[in-house]
């Protein structure tokens, strides 16, 4: 790129396809997006981690947002000065990744045990070098100026060293233990799940009412039955008592009472419970079964009620159901219920919405089960957190989030981190087989401390995904060593991330960097709002309303995109469906233009970062493709004026203005620059954006270029150099403010300023203008 290249004439279109992968080629071969670890280097630094996307990832919306916002922040700081790290990296996702994993096996006839778990494992770490990571590779044609150099895989031996250390450490402390607890259970990915892989579904069921017979109960003496609702009949295998509320007048007869199960050889308790029990709902008696209910498990210990397991593993009944023994859930539901009917037990039923909760991977209905499970103790790892956005130390934007963020962490439970998968960090901790005795280490010991016997197996379950992903901002550096990058780039200064995992990843980071590193992983949590579509209505391949942001950057025929949206739908259904969730489609002909990645970027900082909810609108895409023409052509219009004037540096004008007009776009010039660094250091892209740009398009191009085209035709000499001057520098200092929000355009027209800073100087690090550079005053 010589000086006499970047200054010819502009082609008289812009063309993204053609000019954002040059730059982006440009920007990395130059280092610019390198953080420094020079110890030379004194520059305040600015960091801000990565939220690993899942190494099964592509990109969608929320990444597109996320990664927008984050780039605009390291860029805007890198052009103040600052040494700037944005830490990127790949979380191995477990469960998602084995999912794919076994897919591909099962199209080959094969499942993980026909491999074993070795040979399972290699086969995943191969599809990972093969198809993993193209969201990263996805997200540089966003733009995202991230240090690619120093990208982490949380499977990577430095971070698996890190996990394993952290693990023995809270177990050495007694935070970490082993128990048998009730967990969400998956039948088909045979796993325990958190909370965050388990999504409720609002369904139509039915409450069934049956009876239970009271022990000994004489008619001549009142009743002798109990009427229970429930919505999972086939639960009342594994019921060890019913619970009425002690001041329920209608059953204190029943009060110590025991009732006849109809199915298995044992009678259950009447139990009284008013935690439990609401008088108003059903028959006011509520069936508990301890093993497979999370309200009845915490009933149970308030008892020391029996807790009976009826489930196999992959969800069909075991020995404790009795005659049912080898059913299906489904199948065993209408076969209990037909049971009840025959012993004239049913009582009858009635509609009822209900809450489903179903894996997130499959869809599979989650049951709970008893497990033996490792669990991590929450509430001294949860005090120090809530402490530290209490007293400031981390803030949390917008604040409304704090409410949340402190309920969440005053109703803590204790987090079941085990998990029953072949890929993942499996748990150091090592089972002795001749004493049963469990050693958790660092490294696989030789032999039992107790009993000297080298037959020992390591447990065969993985860590939840999210234990890897809480030790994030320090493990990326080094930890647990004591590294140069850890003392430089710790704690990180912004954390941006979606309201959504506010609980289940920012609150472990700050957990887990408090008790290790003993300070906040982050100075700030700034949250973004769920994307949906044009309607309001979340996006889903059920509903058919997904775009693939690479389709808005690169362009497509609508029926490439609903084939992605909505595949198994004909295509006249699936267009009808997507255009009603995009009513901005109607005027798009056949399909989206190649807009390009500054459009897209452009249109999400122009939401509210902080909405909950943000109405994704291709029609506002498509004029902010046309914003991006309008620059392109002012600074076609101005290059004649500017490049052929030895005296034109695009630096500020400087001496009295003689002009009314250059003094007032240089005040306008001013103020947009200081609402947009406003904008971004208050996490108010859109009012950043907002300013940036009614001030180039209603200000500089409407009113100033207008003006300018005036003087150029009939005003002096002076006024006409005065005028080259005062156009040079407001160009030159929108293009800086504009880069961050829009950086393809505004380094392919930055190459075409004036001298004295010729190519290949990129924009990218160049110093933000500030409002008083802007303006031109003292």
């Amino acid at each position: 790129m010589t000086s006499e290249a970047d200054r010819s004439e502009l082609p008289k279109a812009y063309e993204p396809r053609e000019v954002e992968p040059r730059w982006y080629a440009f920007w990395l071969e130059h280092g610019v997006f390198r953080a420094s670890t020079d110890p030379a280097d004194t520059r305040p630094v600015y960091v801000v981690a990565m939220p690993p996307p899942n190494v099964t990832g592509s990109l969608h919306m929320g990444h597109a947002l996320g990664g927008t916002i984050q780039d605009v922040l390291v860029r805007h700081k890198r052009m103040q000065g600052r040494n700037v790290l944005w830490q990127p990296g790949i979380d191995h996702a477990g469960i998602a990744t084995q999912t794919v994993v076994e897919r591909q096996l099962r199209r080959e006839g094969k499942t993980r045990h026909d491999l074993g778990r070795e040979r399972f494992v290699e086969r995943v770490w191969q599809w990972k070098e093969q198809s993993g990571g193209r969201i990263a590779q996805q997200m540089r044609v966003l733009g995202c100026s991230a240090d690619w150099e120093r990208s982490k895989f949380t499977m990577d031996p430095d971070l698996s060293r890190a996990v394993r250390e952290a693990f023995v450490r809270l177990y050495e402390e007694g935070l970490i233990y082993r128990a048998t607890r009730l967990i969400n259970w998956c039948t088909e990915c045979r796993t325990a799940l958190s909370d965050l892989e388990v999504e409720n579904e609002t369904a139509n069921g039915e409450l069934y009412e049956f009876a239970y017979l009271v022990a000994g109960a004489d008619a001549s003496q009142g009743a002798t039955e109990l009427v229970v609702a429930t919505t999972r009949p086939e639960t009342m295998l594994g019921d060890t008592a019913v619970a009425v509320h002690p001041d329920d007048p209608r059953y204190k007869h029943l009060h110590g009472k025991t009732l006849r199960h109809p199915f298995v050889d044992r009678e259950i308790p009447v139990i009284t419970d008013p935690e439990l029990v609401d008088m108003a709902f059903g028959t006011g008696a509520v069936k508990v079964t301890p093993a497979h209910d999370f309200s009845d498990f915490a009933t149970g210990k308030r008892h020391k009620l029996r807790e009976i397991n009826i489930l196999n593993l992959d969800g069909t009944l075991n020995a404790e159901a009795g005659p049912f023994q080898g059913m299906t859930v489904q199948e065993a539901r209408r076969a209990v219920k037909r049971a009840l009917e025959e012993k004239g037990l049913a009582r009858g039923s009635k509609p009822h919405t209900l809450e489903l909760p179903r894996c997130q991977r499959c869809n599979t209905v989650i049951e709970p089960m008893i497990s033996t499970q490792w669990f991590v103790k929450m509430e001294p790892l949860a005090r120090p957190a809530l402490e530290a956005v209490r007293d400031g130390r981390t803030r949390i934007v917008p604040e409304e989030w704090v409410k949340t963020y402190e309920h969440w962490l005053t109703n803590i439970q204790d987090w079941c981190v085990s998990r029953q998968l072949w890929w993942g960090h499996q748990i150091p901790a090592y089972h002795c087989e001749s004493c049963g005795e469990i050693h958790v280490s660092r490294e696989a010991p030789q032999s039992c401390d107790e009993c000297g016997s080298d037959r020992l197996r390591q447990d065969p379950d993985v860590l939840d995904t999210w234990f890897s992903s809480g030790l994030w901002p320090f493990s990326t550096l080094g930890w647990p060593d004591r590294t140069p990058e850890l003392a430089r780039f710790y704690p990180t200064s912004d954390m941006e991330t979606g309201y959504d995992i506010l609980f289940f990843w920012v609150a472990r980071m700050m957990m887990m960097g408090l008790k290790f590193m003993g300070d906040v992983p982050f100075r700030r949590v700034l949250l973004h709002g769920l994307v949906v579509d044009e309607t309001g209505d979340k996006m889903s391949k059920v509903k058919g309303n997904t775009i693939d942001p690479l389709d808005l950057i690169h362009g497509a025929d609508f029926e490439a995109v609903v084939q992605k949206a909505l595949p198994t739908a004909p295509i006249a259904e699936a267009l009808a469906a997507f255009k009603k969730a995009y009513p901005s489609t109607a005027q798009m002909g056949k399909g989206f233009a190649p807009y390009g990645a500054d459009a897209l970027r452009f249109t999400l900082c122009s939401y509210s970062p902080q909405a909950k909810r943000i109405a994704l609108s291709p029609g506002r895409i498509e004029g902010f493709r046309k914003f991006c023409n309008k620059i392109y052509n002012a600074i076609r219009f101005a290059l004649p004026y500017v490049t052929n004037d030895a005296s034109v540096t695009g630096e500020a004008p400087t001496g009295e203005l003689s002009l009314l007009v250059n003094r007032w776009i240089l005040s306008r010039l001013g103020a947009a620059v200081e609402a947009s660094t406003r904008g971004i250091d208050n996490y108010r892209l859109d009012e950043g954006s907002s300013a940036l740009y009614h001030f180039f398009w209603d200000e500089l191009c409407d009113w100033y270029i207008e003006m300018a085209k005036l003087v150029f035709q009939s005003g002096s000499e002076s006024e006409r150099t005065e005028l080259r001057r005062t156009l040079a520098h407001v160009l030159e200092a929108s293009l800086r403010a504009l880069h961050p929000y829009m950086p393809f355009i505004t380094e392919e027209l930055w190459k075409r300023r004036p001298p004295p800073a010729p190519p290949p100087t990129p924009a990218a690090p160049a110093p933000y203008r500030t409002a008083t550079q802007a303006r031109n005053t003292p």
